[in-house]
């Protein structure tokens, strides 16, 4: 019998905890407890640990599974979840493929989360590879969907397709929206523009069932976006999402560093900052919960490797909220009925 046939029921995993690799990230094991704790005092979610005891210590009262190893940023994704069998990555997708646990978080290795679900969880029927889903900011709206945006440096036509149909899924089931826009990611709106992977994917997307696609979007359209899903291979996702990042972080460096400059602007900032706050809320990335790996077999949000407190707080709410609201039978029927 498959993991699918297996898996428990949204009622039954609204009641298991969500595992956190209490060791991924920059500001582990401290940060990572903080935030797991806040999510069960503050939204009253189940949390279950995963690390060396000795290395996480203080649990601030959360229960914790042991493990006897860590896989480091540095590590090499596969052969660290092959060589160390017993680290809190791959313990974690255990707990997720066992019942044990709802869902998993990690702030740690990206490629090595990611290997771990694979492995250990299992592959959708049908799914050719996992891809990584991140929220791009729209004040006012609901996020937009980048998928891919890491996963897999070389795609095929047929999978970006399926990044359409999981990415489209994955923005009804996250964010509620009603019939999902497609647009893939290009360097014009013009169908003959692009890589042949790109003028081959559009063809196939426009005869897609299940997929609203509306057309190519550029580099330029990312913030806000005009459509719900953008779709594109990982390399160049990737690329987009870091680039954003920089500047969005070189933008609100740039404007702190003008308000700080004299008496004017500081009277200036006064005025300007409770206005611009909200925006600046709505584009920091700790508010979003993190990246879903759409495609394996149980619910794995991947968070950034810089996360606070906040952002794992986050991070435990989608998660709980997404295995809650059955996003893997979802996103298993959206690939399976096209």
């Amino acid at each position: 019998m498959s993991r699918s046939a297996q898996r428990p029921d949204a009622g039954t995993l609204a009641t298991l905890p969500v595992a956190v690799d209490a060791m991924g990230g920059d500001r582990a094991p401290g940060e990572i407890v903080a935030g797991a704790a806040r999510a069960r005092d503050e939204e009253d979610i189940a949390v279950l640990l995963v690390g060396p005891p000795e290395q996480v210590g203080d649990t601030m009262g959360l229960d914790l599974f042991a493990c006897t190893e860590v896989i480091t940023m540095n590590d090499d994704a596969a052969q660290g979840v092959r060589r160390k069998k017993d680290s809190s990555l791959v313990r974690a997708a255990e707990l997720v493929r066992d019942a044990k646990a709802s869902a998993m978080v990690s702030a740690g290795n990206t490629g090595a989360t990611m290997a771990s679900a694979l492995l250990r969880m299992g592959r959708l029927p049908q799914v050719i590879r996992p891809c990584i889903a991140t929220p791009l900011p729209r004040p006012g709206l609901a996020p937009a969907v980048l998928v891919d945006a890491g996963a897999n440096a070389e795609c095929t036509p047929a999978m970006l397709v399926q990044f359409a149909q999981m990415g489209s899924a994955y923005a009804h089931g996250r964010y509620g929206v009603a019939q999902p826009t497609v647009g893939l990611l290009s360097i014009g709106e013009e169908s003959s523009k692009g890589t042949p992977l790109v003028k081959e994917t559009h063809a196939l997307l426009k005869e897609a069932p299940g997929v609203d696609f509306v057309g190519n979007v550029e580099g330029r359209d990312l913030l806000p976006s005009p459509v719900d899903v953008v779709v594109t291979d990982g390399f160049t996702g990737n690329v987009a999402l870091k680039a954003l990042e920089g500047s969005l972080r070189f933008l609100f460096d740039t404007l702190l560093g003008v308000f700080s400059t004299d008496e004017a602007t500081k009277a200036a900032a006064e005025t300007l900052l409770p206005h611009l706050a909200p925006v600046i809320a709505d584009l920091d990335p700790e508010g979003t919960g993190g990246a879903m790996l759409l495609g394996v077999d149980g619910v794995c949000v991947i968070s950034h490797g810089s996360s606070s407190s906040v952002a794992i707080l986050n991070a435990v709410k989608v998660a709980h909220e997404l295995a809650a609201g059955g996003l893997v039978d979802a996103l298993a029927s959206a690939v399976a009925a096209h």
